[in-house]
């Protein structure tokens, strides 16, 4: 089934071959040799993006990141060239950067989308500062889509990558979307954008992502194809054998997981049955048969085999992360938290993958921009 672009939704479907997919399980030794393009990471985080990346032979260079406990772990497993810990606009503010920076294939940036996520409170805190859990400080977050294109105008790479959260092209969000589009295009930018889904681009679970991809390049956009095929996952081909314990989670959330039926969604759907009224709607139920739910930051995911939580390596799994990566802090809130702030690095090798094959990266550069 076509992915559709959100600019150009006409219900069009072309069939297209299924393609299989096993590389949600690799290491690290797994990597190929470098193609000669080059890549610096925008909100590494643990590096989900970074991976996907070097899934396809490009050399990611650097970083920015301005959680320590998030870029010392980026610096344990990708060792990176340029390292710079500190909010992106500071970054934008240096006058002194390395020259490789200017000289960059791709720029990728995954800004923070708390404010965009459905599961939030979406326009309340639109403009608004607020004590994020991203770097523990205080700070607006919706305003960090314009920050990023503020460094894609200062280092001028041939492509720039941003993605962010379904919701941002849902409800009122939309102008901010308009908005994206219209500040690429002052800055000599063209930009298009698409709402990708990881169940049917061979990751183990349903992430929706919405990805930005601007080139100052001489490439008609309108060319690149990004409608991927693949079969789904189901759970119980990448589940481990036992979940995680419930611990001292008692009371209530036994009673619930005690009256769940096979096909509920959540323990909301069981709160309603059992107790009249709907309540923990963040307790998603994962069965065997089906893709993993999506995994996020605070994830309270419920296996329907074992009536207990996802394991750790269940999360690891379904978040496409390399056997060998090294969180540093293994419990199970740690792991589930950077899983669920990264983008699945399998998703990122396939959006890298076919911007290879596009030959985007060989088109000739535009006549050269004069700022407005």
């Amino acid at each position: 089934m076509k992915q559709l672009d959100m600019w150009d939704m006409d219900n069009s479907f072309i069939k297209l071959k299924t393609e299989r997919s096993t590389d949600w399980h690799w290491c690290f030794n797994e990597y190929p040799q470098k193609n000669g393009l080059t890549a610096f990471s925008c909100f590494s985080g643990g590096g989900g993006s970074t991976m996907g990346y070097k899934l396809t032979g490009i050399d990611v260079i650097g970083n920015c990141e301005i959680d320590a406990k998030m870029n010392d772990m980026y610096i344990k497993n990708h060792n990176p060239k340029f390292n710079y810990c500190m909010d992106l606009r500071i970054f934008n503010k240096k006058d002194k950067l390395p020259n490789d920076l200017y000289r960059l294939d791709i720029l990728d940036g995954s800004p923070p989308c708390t404010t965009f996520s459905m599961s939030g409170k979406r326009s309340k805190f639109w403009g608004k500062t607020k004590k994020f859990r991203e770097g523990q400080a205080e700070q607006t977050l919706d305003d960090l889509l314009f920050v990023f294109i503020d460094t894609v105008a200062k280092l001028r790479p041939k492509v720039a990558i941003m993605e962010n959260v379904e919701g941002l092209v849902l409800g009122s969000a939309w102008q901010y979307v308009q908005n994206i589009y219209k500040r690429f295009n002052q800055i000599g930018y063209t930009v298009r954008h698409w709402l990708l889904k990881g169940e049917t681009m061979g990751v183990p679970q349903t992430r929706h992502r919405v990805f930005f991809i601007a080139t100052r390049l001489d490439y008609d956009l309108s060319k690149l194809d990004m409608t991927f095929n693949y079969a789904p996952i189901p759970f119980d081909k990448i589940k481990s054998q036992q979940g995680q314990p419930l611990g001292k989670s008692k009371g209530t959330i036994q009673e619930l997981i005690f009256g769940l039926r096979y096909g509920d969604k959540g323990l909301d759907t069981v709160c309603k049955r059992i107790k009249g009224k709907g309540s923990f709607f963040n307790n998603n139920i994962i069965y065997d048969d089906k893709v993993c739910r999506t995994i996020t930051a605070k994830s309270v995911n419920i296996r329907w085999d074992t009536k207990n939580y996802l394991s750790k390596q269940d999360i690891i799994n379904a978040s496409t992360f390399p056997q060998d990566y090294d969180f540093i802090n293994t419990s199970h809130t740690n792991i589930c938290y950077v899983c669920g702030m990264s983008v699945p690095p399998v998703m990122i090798k396939r959006i890298a993958t076919r911007l290879i094959e596009s030959g985007i990266f060989d088109a000739k550069e535009k006549v050269k921009f004069k700022p407005l």
